[in-house]
């Protein structure tokens, strides 16, 4: 497997993002979606990776810098034939790892309340993620978990 930043120029991202984007608007209200489409996610404070086996986009996750102390992770997303195999962990520790080489002090994360995201929350958990208070510009919403970690 090999992680790479991601210009999300290519057909494939387009694509898998969209599948994203669907599910999370399949589990959750309209007013508790808060995953970015292509746009939203070509900003300069935002870092994209991909992950591919071989010619496969398998994966993808994103970090938001929210300030020089403060970045969130956003977009992250493991093909369905590849969820639970480990690419998750990869790639978030990569993120991880990324975070801590920028000087970022918190790392934090707005995930779903729903069962759909249960696994998600697990595998934060198991990074040391804690719940918290919502962040940024995050309001109080119970379709939402925020999570966070000292880096």
């Amino acid at each position: 497997m090999e992680i790479k930043i991601d210009d999300l120029s290519g057909s494939e991202i387009a694509e898998f993002l969209e599948e994203h984007i669907r599910d999370m608007k399949s589990v959750s209200p309209p007013e508790s979606k808060h995953a970015l489409g292509l746009e939203g996610l070509r900003k300069p404070e935002i870092t994209f990776w991909t992950v591919w086996k071989g010619n496969h986009l398998i994966a993808c996750g994103a970090i938001k810098e929210l300030d020089v102390d403060h970045a969130e992770i956003k977009s992250m997303r493991t093909a369905a034939q590849y969820r639970g195999k480990g690419v998750a962990s990869l790639l978030l520790e990569h993120i991880l790892n990324e975070a801590k080489l920028r000087g970022y002090r918190q790392i934090s994360l707005e995930t779903g309340s729903m069962s759909f995201f249960e696994p998600a929350r697990n595998l934060y958990a198991k990074y040391g993620f804690q719940s918290c208070a919502p962040f940024s510009t995050y309001q109080e919403d119970p379709n939402s978990v925020f999570m966070t970690r000292e880096l």
